[in-house]
C-alpha cells in the first residue's frame, strides 16, 4: 500500500485562478470553430504555448508561496486580470487586440515575479525566480512589442518568446526549487478537470440556435460521453501514482526537471487536445447526420488523438504503466475520421466507442494485477 503523499492542499483562491485561466481555453476553442485552418491551428497553437507558460508558472509560484496575505492574494488578483485581459483579446490578437494580448501578458509576468520576490522565508525560491525573472522578462517584452506590429514581425517576435520558454529550463539551476507533490499534482489535475466542464459549456452553448431533433440530442450526448472518458483517462489512478512518483524522486534538480516535463510540457499537449475535441463537438452540432466537412472530422478525431498522446507521454515520462494504451487508442481515434465523412454522429459513436474500449482493457488489466499481487500476498 503507497503511502499518502501529504501536504498543504490547493487554496480556494487558486481554484477561483483557475477558472478565471481556462476562459483562454474557451476563447481558443472559438478562434478554431470559426476558422478550421492550419493557419489558425498555428496561431491557437502559439498562443496556448506562451500563456500555458504562466500559468504554469503560477503553479510553481503558490507551491513554494501560499496565498496567505491580503497583499498576496491582491496580487494574485491582479494577475487574474492579466488572464482575463489575455482573455478576451484572444479571438482578434492576431488582427487589432494583439497589443491588450501583449498588455495582459506583461501584467501576468510582473505580477509572477513580484509574487515570487515576496517568498521573504525561502532564499533559495527568492535566488531561483531572481534567475528566471529576466527570461521571463524578455518573453514578455517580445509578446508586447509583438501585440503593436503587424503581420510577419508579430509571429516572429511570438515565436521567438515561446522559443525562450521552451528552452528556459535548460537555462536555469532546476536545483533549487523545491516542489511539493501533492499541492502540484493536485493543481494540475484541477485545471484539467475544469478545461474538460469548460469545453462541456461550449459544446452546450453550439445548440443555442440549433433546433434540438433526433440527430443534435445524439450529439449532445456523444459529446458529454467523450468529455466524459477524457475525464476518466486522466483520473482512474494514474494521477495518483504519478503524484507519488513525483513525491519519490529525492533528487531536487531531476524532481523539478521531471515536473517541467510532465506537468508542463506534457499538459500543455493535454490542454490542445481538449480544446481540439471541443471544436470537433461544436462543428458536428450542425451536421450530425450528414456528412461532416474533412477539416471538422480531422480536428475532432485529432483533438482526441493529442489528448491521449499527450497523457501517454505524461505517463511514459512519470514512469507509470498505461502508455501503452492511449497510443493505440490514438491510432483508432485516427482511423475513424472516414467516418465523419459519411456521418458526423458516427464518427463521434466510434471515437466514443475506441475510448470505451481502451477504459475497459486498461480496467480489466488492472484488476488482474491487483488481483494477483493479493494472491501472491496471501501466499506469502
Amino acid at each position: 500500500m503507497t503511502a499518502e503523499v501529504r501536504g498543504p492542499r490547493v487554496s480556494t483562491i487558486e481554484l477561483f485562478f483557475d477558472l478565471v485561466f481556462v476562459f483562454t481555453v474557451t476563447q481558443l476553442a472559438s478562434v478554431l470553430v470559426h476558422h478550421v485552418d492550419w493557419a489558425h491551428t498555428g496561431q491557437v497553437a502559439l498562443m496556448l504555448g506562451l500563456i500555458w507558460w504562466m500559468y504554469a508558472g503560477y503553479n510553481w509560484l503558490t507551491n513554494a508561496v501560499a496565498p496567505s496575505s491580503t497583499l498576496r492574494r491582491t496580487l494574485l488578483l491582479t494577475g487574474m486580470i492579466g488572464f482575463l485581459v489575455i482573455s478576451l483579446a484572444i479571438p482578434e490578437a492576431f488582427d487589432g487586440n494583439g497589443w491588450a494580448f501583449g498588455v495582459g501578458y506583461l501584467i501576468v509576468t510582473v505580477v509572477h515575479s513580484v509574487l515570487f520576490l515576496h517568498a521573504d522565508d525561502n532564499v533559495s525560491i527568492v535566488r531561483a525566480i531572481t534567475n528566471l525573472a529576466p527570461l521571463n522578462g524578455v518573453t514578455a517584452v517580445a509578446v508586447l512589442i509583438g501585440g503593436f506590429v503587424d503581420g510577419f514581425w508579430r509571429v516572429g517576435l511570438w515565436s521567438a518568446a515561446l522559443l525562450v520558454i521552451i528552452i528556459a529550463p535548460y537555462l536555469q539551476r532546476m536545483g533549487v526549487w523545491t516542489i511539493n507533490a501533492g499541492h502540484f499534482a493536485e493543481r494540475h489535475g484541477l485545471v484539467v478537470i475544469v478545461a474538460i466542464g469548460e469545453s462541456v459549456v461550449a459544446i452546450g452553448l453550439a445548440f443555442r440556435d440549433t433546433e434540438l431533433d433526433a440527430g443534435t440530442l445524439a450529439v449532445a450526448i456523444l459529446g458529454l460521453a467523450i468529455a466524459y472518458y477524457l475525464y476518466w483517462t486522466y483520473f482512474s489512478g494514474d494521477e495518483s501514482r504519478a503524484e507519488h512518483a513525483l513525491h519519490a524522486v529525492q533528487d531536487p534538480a531531476r524532481k523539478a526537471r521531471l515536473a517541467v516535463f510532465a506537468y508542463g510540457y506534457a499538459h500543455v499537449v493535454l490542454l490542445a487536445g481538449i480544446v481540439g475535441t471541443a471544436v470537433g463537438v461544436e462543428l458536428s452540432v450542425a451536421h450530425a447526420l450528414e456528412p461532416m466537412h474533412l477539416s471538422s472530422a480531422v480536428c475532432l478525431s485529432a483533438g482526441v488523438a493529442v489528448f491521449l498522446l499527450g497523457h501517454a507521454w505524461f505517463l511514459r515520462l512519470m514512469g507509470v504503466p498505461g502508455a501503452r494504451y492511449r497510443l493505440v487508442a490514438a491510432v483508432a481515434v485516427l482511423a475513424v475520421i472516414p467516418l465523419g465523412r459519411w456521418l458526423a454522429v458516427a464518427q463521434l459513436a466510434a471515437v466514443l466507442l475506441v475510448m470505451v474500449a481502451m477504459a475497459i482493457t486498461r480496467d480489466l488489466r488492472t484488476v488482474r494485477a491487483t488481483n494477483n499481487t493479493r494472491i501472491h500476498d496471501f501466499g506469502r
